[in-house]
Parts: C-alpha cells; structure tokens; sequence
C-alpha cells in the first residue's frame, strides 16, 4: 500500500456560522485531510499538539491506520482558532489565531518517513514546508495546500515552494490573490507557470476547476441541501484527491485526476454537513461510493 506523509496542523475549532456555533471542536488541516484520505489508503502524520490535546483521538487515528508516532506533545496548549462565517459560506472570517504550541513547531521527520511516495504539505507557514522538502528524497507526488495569509504574508517564501510541488489545491479567491488576477482561467495558467504541474481551484458550490496539461476539467459540486460548517472542506477535497493517487499509486495522470477531484468534491460535501469532522469519522466507504455514483449521474446527458 502506497502510504501519505501529511504534514500539517491539529487543532482545536470555534466556529460560528449561519447554523449555530461549535465551542472548541477538534481541527486541524492533518485531521480533515488524514479522515478522509484513510478511506483510500495509510498515512504517516508530522504534527504537534499540547498537553490538552484528547489522548482519545489519537486512537480515533490509529484505528484508521493512521500512524501519529510523527505526532509530538509539547508542554502548553494546543492550536486554537477561532472564526465564522456569514452568508458567504465560501469564506470565513477569523477572529482569533492563538498559536500556542504550533508557534514554534519545528517539523521533523522519522527516518521511516522520509521515503514515501506521497506527500502532502497541509496550510502551514511555507518555511515550514520547505523544512519538510529538504528530508524527503524523493516523492513520486507533492501536494500543497496553502491560504491567503501565506499569499500576502509570505509571498516570496510561497514562491519558493510552488517550484518544488506537483500539485496545488486552493480555493478560488485565493488563486486569483496568489495570480494577481480576476479571472480564474487565467489566474490558474499564472499559477501554472509557477511552478506547480497541476492545479485544482476548488469553487465551494459551484464545484472545481482541474488543469493540467492545457486540459481543463470543470467538475460540479455535490447538491448539499443545507451547509452547516465548511471548516476543513478544503483539507477533506485535498484528502479525497491524494487519497485516491496514493491508491492507484500513479503520480499526475489526467484521468486518475479527474476521479480524484470527483472523490474530493463527495468527501467535501460530507464534511459541510456538521460541525468539525463529524460526518467523516461515522462514514463508511458505501456511503462514499454511493454519493460518488450519484455525482456522476449528475454528468450524464
């Protein structure tokens, strides 16, 4: 089994939103991205959590052959955000980051890890990601995920990473503010030229853009009748999508792509449904398939 290397951020949510509030819920990029990549395939997690971090959990993890043993407990208290979203559930306002422990997060790999075939590089600082680039030798695929405090905060540090992945996920806002550029078409060849081979521009409702190769894939979004929280729906599209790959064990095939961003957009869209990840720890893999075939019917004329 070709196994993920994800690196990233456990945390602790509070949220609000148009349907009610979530008081210090479980987050975090490698909880979304981990749940839902499991369904696919095994993943070794780099992270860093405090003393107030739920040993529960980590069992939670392990069960779905998750292996934490990259995951340290610092002294202190855990990442905290907190944030809310209005009418446009697209984007979310954050009203307080306390770091905590994740201040001072110093990535570093086990020598088990730094093999792997698949890596992804969940929405940490990009010095952060590098430090992770420079131990692995040498991955079939590289994803990144990144966000518009990067794009503005660290530009040039940004930069450096686009190099040196194969495969980027961001929303549509952000593509357009990393580009410079209004209209996403061609704000995703700016971005192309970058660096990154491939790139999926995930749309919220509307679904997702894929480009790679001068193709473009226009994918629909799953019909979702109400949206409760769409905390971590990036981080579970980008789970679904490496998930997939790691499975087939191919690295950027257009069409292995376009299946995966249809997984991506069904594992989303379970993870909007309630507040934290909820949806995906009570899931099993015939609900998945199911929605997935109910999306494609979607396609057919």
């Amino acid at each position: 089994m070709n196994k993920i290397l994800a690196v990233g951020s456990l945390a602790f949510d509070t949220i609000s939103t148009p349907s009610g509030k979530a008081d210090k819920v479980l987050g975090g990029s490698l909880n979304y991205f981990s749940l839902s990549a499991s369904f696919f395939t095994g993943l070794d997690l780099v992270g860093v959590v405090g003393e107030d971090f739920p040993k529960d959990h980590f069992e939670t993890l392990k069960k779905r052959g998750i292996d934490i043993s990259g995951v340290k407990t610092m002294p202190g208290k855990t990442f905290h955000w907190t944030g809310e979203y209005g009418k446009d559930l697209n984007e979310a306002i954050t009203l307080s980051t306390q770091l905590n422990v994740f201040e001072h997060f110093n990535p570093q790999l086990p020598d088990s890890y730094r093999d792997t075939d698949y890596l992804f590089l969940g929405n940490i600082a990009p010095e952060l990601q590098i430090c992770v680039l420079e131990q692995v030798k040498k991955p079939k695929l590289i994803a990144l995920d990144s966000m518009n405090f990067w794009i503005t905060g660290k530009r040039a540090e940004l930069a450096e990473v686009l190099k040196r992945v194969d495969l980027l996920t961001i929303n549509e806002g952000e593509a357009k503010l990393l580009a410079e550029e209004s209209n996403v078409i061609v704000a995703a060849e700016k971005i192309l030229s970058m660096g990154p081979k491939a790139i999926v521009i995930k749309r919220g409702e509307y679904g997702a853009f894929l480009f790679f190769e001068n193709q473009i894939f226009s994918a629909p979004a799953v019909p979702i009748r109400k949206v409760v929280d769409p905390t971590g729906a990036g981080d579970t599209f980008a789970g679904g999508l490496v998930g997939h790959l790691a499975a087939k064990g191919v690295g950027l095939d257009w069409q292995s792509l376009k299946e995966g961003v249809l997984i991506g957009s069904v594992m989303a869209s379970f993870t909007v449904e309630d507040f934290s990840f909820n949806r995906l720890v009570e899931l099993d893999r015939s609900r998945i398939d199911q929605r997935l075939e109910s999306l494609k019917n979607t396609m057919k004329i």
